[in-house]
């Protein structure tokens, strides 16, 4: 098989994808808030089949980025905590999306 140089377009776009966002849970927290006003840590955590440790481990990456904003709130005299996407974080999560399709549309 040849020996090819790379496409250097190709690396340029593979270093444009948000590196906060290449781990599959964040993609899927900001893709999920994204679709909904805001979501609560205990849904967040049913729908990704997460720890609790795991899930907010990465939930504060995103708010430390500016990605999420929180909100605290009581429900039946529990404490709830609701994560939303900030404008920030949606267009960051935007230009990813953006950067992937690029990218695998190099690949046919």
């Amino acid at each position: 098989m040849p020996r090819t140089d790379p496409d250097v377009s190709t690396l340029e776009e593979l270093g444009s994808l948000k590196g906060l966002l290449e781990h599959r849970v964040r993609l899927a927290i900001c893709v999920l808030l994204s679709r909904h006003d805001a979501m609560s840590f205990s849904r967040l955590k049913q729908v990704l089949e997460e720890k609790d440790g795991s899930l907010g481990t990465h939930l504060r990456k995103l708010e430390d980025a500016g990605y999420l904003g929180i909100q605290k709130s009581f429900r039946n005299r529990r404490p709830v905590t609701w994560y939303q996407l900030t404008d920030s974080g949606r267009t960051q999560l935007k230009e990813h999306i953006a950067n992937l399709t690029r990218l695998i549309g190099r690949t046919g």
